[in-house]
């Protein structure tokens, strides 16, 4: 391909996904559905397609951002949090995978070849679209409320259900006898390669943070973040696992690190990017041409299957003890097929389990489940309102609420330390970020916020969010990253209090131009009260020195700016 057609290509593929995901966003069906469209305008399946042979290559590629999009959600779930769980992922993500894999297999077993081959369908099409539905959480902004916790829940359980199904592909596709023992040895590599995933992440990881931290290597530091997410996927994939769960693996173990929120911040903008290739390449691979040609029995599929897995998981959440309005959500956010089905059906069509005609009617249905998801899961929301008016509470994913509310400190130095330990009298809470790794030890160890992260990179203070923070405190010498950093906030939060440290007048004015409240030279009041200590000693009255004092801080130190421009006009 020539770089003019290269270029014209990614041109028409740009414009049209720019076009259809702003209509998508106005219509009020979110990002996904006008992904997916792009897709499917530019795809092979399409009149003029632009994009024909790379369909497979674009989204094995840009699978890599459901990758970084569970890394992320790992980093979010502390080990604690997901052990709490314990009893929405085993128990209701089992039986969601049982129950509407026993209803699918009953629907199935009419038209595959074979009981068992509709054995190994029904669970796959039971499967959901871990891709789809986080971004949709994600989106929405209700990762952490109940309907989204419940599923995510039942998600987790379903990558972990990834092993048997791929296990049953040539025992049940081609009759191939497998040993009790050598499907007990897949479970023992399984489980041999999450522990040995689990030490890594607990053990090496962390070191080779700590050493690229300290010496402030900021490229190396991220390339060595994407390199651990890129092993834990390789390992899981290599070990009958999905990539994703090996992701979210390495992403919990790292969320108790001081160096979360950083991580964070690095892989937020590429996992954005690939997420929406992943989307656009779903879009490439559905064929609306197959759809015409047997629109009846294609459409018949795709609504029984999707209306079984609603109704099964709705039913079994009511019989938990669910809301109905949370039943609701969930069992339409999960309504549709997962992308997971694509290797399953794949497999099962290289050993000859199925025809090209089921493997393509199978691909078909899946891709049209994803299409009608955000269309689904407008609709659940208008039920759910009918049987739940109450407000959705979002949780922070980031730092705890009273936290949150508080005051961000950025540099945990000298100046810093002492400001969090008046914070600390004063009963105020406080987040304090640093770039220095023994600086953010130094607070771990004195049982304070202190986390590394750079406040002067945007990505890194769109990602932790300043909304309800009461201050923002800069404590950092460098009066270049502190004009950054400010004129980063006052754009993205022109209201919030923003005070600084300077190291003289002069930058102290500069700060100002960059929308600063309040700045001062530490030093000019530390001269201020060392003269203060010094009159006192000469047995000035306290009154005295008080006005004195007055008078020096009167109208923003003119005086003392007085002082600096006459050195300045020397």
């Amino acid at each position: 391909m020539s770089n003019g057609h290269l270029l014209g290509s990614l041109l028409y593929l740009f414009t049209i996904v720019a076009i259809l995901v702003t209509l998508s966003k106005r219509l009020g069906l979110g990002s996904i559905l006008g992904l997916l469209i792009a897709g499917i305008i530019v795809g092979p399946f399409s009149y003029g397609p632009i994009l024909t042979k790379e369909v497979s290559s674009v989204r094995n590629i840009a699978e890599f951002g459901v990758v970084l999009l569970l890394f992320v959600i790992g980093l979010e779930m502390q080990p604690k949090k997901l052990w709490s769980m314990r009893k929405e992922v085993f128990g209701l993500g089992s039986a969601q995978i049982v129950f509407s894999g026993f209803f699918i297999f009953l629907y199935t077993v009419f038209y595959a070849k074979s009981w068992q081959i509709a054995l190994l369908i029904a669970p796959t099409f039971a499967l959901s679209s871990t891709a789809f539905v986080m971004q949709i959480l994600q989106d929405k902004g209700i990762t952490h409320t109940p309907e989204g916790q419940t599923s995510f829940s039942i998600l987790l359980m379903q990558d972990l259900a990834v092993v048997p199904l791929l296990a049953l592909v040539p025992i049940v596709a081609v009759n191939q006898v497998t040993s009790a023992e050598s499907i007990w040895i897949e479970v023992l590599i399984a489980i041999a390669s999450i522990a040995a995933l689990i030490l890594l992440g607990k053990y090496v990881v962390p070191k080779l943070l700590d050493y690229l931290a300290k010496h402030q290597n900021k490229d190396a530091f991220f390339f060595f973040v994407i390199a651990a997410v890129v092993f834990a996927a390789w390992l899981m994939e290599h070990s009958g696992l999905s990539m994703s769960l090996g992701a979210f693996i390495m992403g919990m173990i790292l969320s108790n690190s001081k160096y979360h929120y950083q991580i964070r911040a690095y892989v937020e903008p590429y996992k954005g990017l690939l997420m929406a290739m992943f989307f656009v390449a779903v879009g490439m691979s559905i064929d609306l041409k197959a759809m015409v040609d047997n629109p009846l029995v294609l459409l018949q599929h795709l609504v029984v299957i999707m209306a079984i897995k609603i109704v099964a998981l709705f039913v079994f959440m009511i019989f938990m003890g669910y809301k109905r309005s949370t039943a609701i959500s969930v069992s339409f956010l999960l309504a549709q097929s997962g992308e997971f089905g694509f290797v399953v059906f794949g497999a099962m069509k290289a050993v000859g389990g199925i025809s090209d005609e089921i493997f393509v009617a199978s691909i078909t249905i899946i891709s049209f489940s994803m299409l009608l998801t955000p269309i689904l899961v407008n609709l659940s929301e208008k039920l759910a309102l009918k049987f739940d008016t109450s407000p959705i509470k979002i949780k922070s994913a980031y730092v705890p609420k009273t936290e949150w509310e508080g005051v961000i400190i950025a540099g945990y130095g000298e100046v810093g330390r002492l400001t969090a330990t008046m914070l600390d009298y004063a009963n105020i809470p406080f987040v304090a970020f640093d770039i220095d790794a023994k600086r953010v030890e130094i607070g771990e160890k004195e049982g304070r916020a202190v986390y590394y992260g750079e406040l002067s990179d945007l990505d890194f203070i769109t990602r932790i969010g300043l909304e309800k923070a009461k201050a923002v405190i800069l404590t950092i010498e460098n009066h270049h990253t502190a004009a950054k950093i400010i004129s980063h906030i006052r754009n993205e939060y022109p209201y919030l209090r923003i005070l600084s440290r300077t190291k003289n007048m002069k930058t102290r004015d500069l700060l100002v131009k960059h929308g600063v409240s309040w700045a001062m030279p530490v030093s000019s009041e530390g001269a201020l009260r060392l003269g203060a200590e010094t009159l006192l000693g000469l047995g000035r009255t306290r009154e005295d020195v008080i006005d004195i004092l007055t008078y020096f801080r009167k109208n923003d130190y003119e005086t003392i700016k007085e002082l600096h421009e006459k050195d300045e006009k020397k």
